[in-house]
């Protein structure tokens, strides 16, 4: 295994994580540079301890393997805490004191992805701090002492245990959970075991090669299954994963999917009734429904960039309790520690549900109705994606558009409003577009493929 100075192939370090293909742009070399940088980074910090965590995929022990050796020739001591989600390994670095975790995930990619998700100490690590560990990589700038010692202390029993703790219902529900084979299965099961109602389990059994669809909840596709069993149990509702646990899919009792924007309403009104005036943060593709009902609600409505590192940083900036993504991704800081964990939004929103006098589909039919597009991902290669939303901004402010330009460009008219933005995570383009009425939608939509056409790329399909 390299041990002395490393390159990355250039499509593995992200704006998030350090991620790639298994055997072709990411290898255990790869994991194990990961390992040494991330854990100098940890030593010049003052730190000397750190967590490991893998999920389910096919590759993640042998790379769960690499980090370890990386980490501990840097002379940090480590903690393997297993197999289980992206917030175990979040929660393990806070329960047991750590300074410092990797994630061996490869999220909701393909199952021949793989990466690594980081944190240090309490705070979220991304942008210049993932650069950094590539540049420590091909320099061998890294820290060396006599190797650190390695301790085995699963944490999935202590995790769950957590989970559970925060639950707060009056009456039973039933409620069919879909883990998608994805690394939240065994934790999810075991959390049911723990709360009271009927808990219908689809795919809990961890497999790498996911045989029974995609776990990534944000596709109406993958959520198929969930629907049909709610629909067949006459479920309350349905509750989905994605690969590495920390994003969130609900239907309702009707089989109609809640997105992101819609759960965010229901859990902002439960949290500003104990925090009234405070912060909520939410990304650019969110609802304006959503920005409006935490106003109505009593709080103060925060638009941020899209990205759960930037979220979880700017919610330890202004001290809010609650912030969400469009994709699922839910932090919670009232009760919980502020980090996005799927499982924990499951606990919250069986909560409010089995409090309410009203069903989950009677809540989202009491949402104001708007007409919108879902999220539209079409490709736009690595070297275009931000030139061809700078191209737009720069055309619309000559045009003196009313808009936002906090990550891409949202764009206000008297239609509602529309959204293009580049993925940090992927070589695609992102639009959205919302309005009140069919006619205003679909002039939204002409608006964002004529800034489309202006710039060379052929338009999603909408």
């Amino acid at each position: 295994m390299a041990k002395d100075k490393h390159r990355f192939h250039e499509t593995a370090v992200r704006e998030y994580d350090i991620r790639g293909i298994v055997g072709k742009t990411l290898s255990a070399d790869d994991a194990y540079a990961v390992g040494r940088g991330f854990g100098t980074m940890v030593k010049e910090a003052g730190g000397s301890r750190a967590a490991v965590g893998y999920d389910g995929r096919l590759s993640s022990p042998a790379l769960e393997a690499a980090v370890v050796e990386g980490l501990r020739d840097c002379g940090l001591d480590v903690v393997r805490v297993g197999r289980g989600p992206t917030p175990m390994l979040y929660f393990a670095v806070r329960a047991l004191g750590l300074d410092g975790g990797v994630m061996v995930t490869g999220s909701h990619n393909p199952a021949d992805y793989n990466g690594f998700k980081m944190m240090l100490g309490k705070g979220a690590f991304y942008g210049a701090s993932i650069r950094r560990i590539a540049e420590i990589a091909v320099q061998g700038a890294y820290a060396g002492d006599p190797k650190g010692a390695v301790e085995d202390r699963p944490q999935l029993d202590a995790y769950v245990a957590r989970l559970a703790e925060d639950y707060r219902g009056q009456r039973d529900l039933t409620v069919v959970w879909d883990a998608g084979n994805g690394a939240a299965g065994e934790a999810m099961a075991l959390l049911t075991g723990k709360l009271p109602g009927r808990h219908l389990l689809l795919y809990e059994k961890i497999d790498g090669s996911f045989p029974n669809h995609h776990p990534d909840p944000t596709v109406p596709e993958n959520l198929k299954d969930l629907q049909a069993r709610v629909l067949a149990e006459k479920a309350d509702l349905g509750i989905a994963f994605d690969g590495d646990g920390d994003r969130i899919g609900v239907v309702d009792g009707k089989g109609r999917i809640l997105w992101g924007d819609q759960l965010m309403v229901l859990f902002a009104r439960e949290v500003l009734a104990e925090y009234p005036g405070a912060t909520v943060i939410a990304d650019v593709k969110a609802s304006q429904v959503l920005f409006d009902e935490i106003k109505r609600a009593g709080g103060a409505p925060l638009m941020w960039r899209t990205g759960h590192s930037v979220i979880k940083a700017k919610m330890a900036e202004t001290s809010a309790p609650l912030a969400g993504e469009m994709s699922g991704h839910i932090f919670f800081a009232d009760r919980y520690f502020g980090f996005d964990d799927a499982l924990y939004a499951a606990v919250r929103i069986l909560g409010i549900v089995s409090r309410a006098q009203e069903s989950l589909a009677e809540m989202r039919d009491s949402l104001p109705q708007v007409l919108n597009t879902p999220e539209l991902r079409f490709p736009c290669s690595e070297e275009r994606k931000f030139v061809v939303v700078r191209e737009a901004t720069e055309r619309l402010r000559r045009a003196r558009a009313d808009m936002a330009d906090i990550d891409g460009v949202r764009v206000r008219t008297p239609d509602g409003w529309w959204l293009l933005r580049a993925s940090n995570t992927q070589d695609v383009l992102v639009a959205r577009c919302e309005s009140s009425t069919t006619e205003g939608l679909e002039r939204l939509k002409a608006a964002v493929v004529a800034e489309l056409a202006a710039s060379g790329v052929a338009p999603p399909k909408f």
